[in-house]
């Protein structure tokens, strides 16, 4: 891969809107240990952004990480956003 820059969207289900469940605290300490930019992560969406395989890296940490912590549904997207150093 020719050191694209990619954006991650995602978000963890199940929701609650009282308290953080384990997964969304997971996914949160994944993404923002991850040496990402522009990591923004809020209750109904997360995104970051970075080399491409750092972004990779992080989804697959947050895929088996989120799961093993309780999460029924991980929604994500990832789109390339430039190459190189643009």
């Amino acid at each position: 891969m020719a050191m694209e820059r990619l954006r991650v969207e995602f978000t963890t289900e199940p929701f609650d809107l009282d308290e953080a469940p384990a997964h969304a605290v997971v996914a949160r300490e994944v993404i923002q240990g991850a040496g990402l930019d522009a990591v923004d992560v809020g209750p109904f969406g997360n995104t970051a952004e970075g080399r491409a395989e750092a972004v990779l890296s992080a989804v697959d940490a947050l895929l088996r990480r989120t799961l093993e912590a309780g999460a029924t549904r991980v929604s994500l997207q990832v789109n390339v956003i430039g190459k190189g150093g643009e």
